[in-house]
């Protein structure tokens, strides 16, 4: 009975593996957004000389807008891996990020949910400089698509702005008590 024990607990805990072709698949996903971003890099070349100024802010804003994804899904892949499959030995690599092997899941959430309020702010600035108008100049009391458009993303930005902060006070509460726990079994010595 021990050896079946010992044996369903070897295959639970090597089932970690089955995660790495998803870090993997999010590695390809960059790769894609390479491609995107090139694109639009090369779109937004010819428009320099004969584009808008505001055309020109919201290409830009669309390549920063894909940075942050990109930087979002490094940070989920090696936090991820790290954190849930196996360690990345790198060894002294000089170009080895300081966080990487220090965010646990708890600093991945909230890391996440910062860039996604970030990519957020991208859209939200976007929609800003694209807005033509508020509302309807023949009867102000109508709001247009495009207004209720504005304010789903503002209320959307909002809300997610909010997630984070509960995010960043559950943890912080959950890091209290944990502090608390360890003083009591300490008898209240550090």
């Amino acid at each position: 009975m021990k050896f079946l024990e010992h044996a369903l607990e070897v295959l639970m805990f090597n089932s970690r593996w089955l995660l790495a072709p998803f870090y993997l698949g999010l590695v390809a996903g960059i790769g894609i957004l390479l491609v995107k971003f090139l694109q639009e890099f090369l779109h937004i070349v010819p428009m320099t000389l004969s584009g808008s100024e505001s055309d020109i802010v919201l290409a830009i804003l669309t390549l920063v807008d894909m940075s942050l994804v990109a930087n979002l899904l490094i940070i989920i892949i090696f936090s991820g891996y790290e954190n849930f499959v196996s360690k990345i030995d790198t060894g002294d690599h000089e170009d080895r990020p300081e966080w990487m092997g220090k965010v646990d899941f708890s600093g991945l959430k909230i890391k996440v949910i910062a860039s996604i309020v970030a990519i957020s702010a991208i859209e939200l600035l976007k929609a800003f400089v694209h807005i033509d108008s508020v509302g309807n100049p023949q009867d102000p009391a109508i709001w247009t698509v495009a207004d209720k458009s504005l304010a789903w993303k503002v209320g959307i930005h909002f809300v997610l702005i909010f997630s984070g902060v509960l995010f960043a006070l559950m943890d912080k509460i959950a890091e209290a008590g944990h502090a608390h726990k360890e003083s009591a079994k300490h008898g209240g010595k550090h």
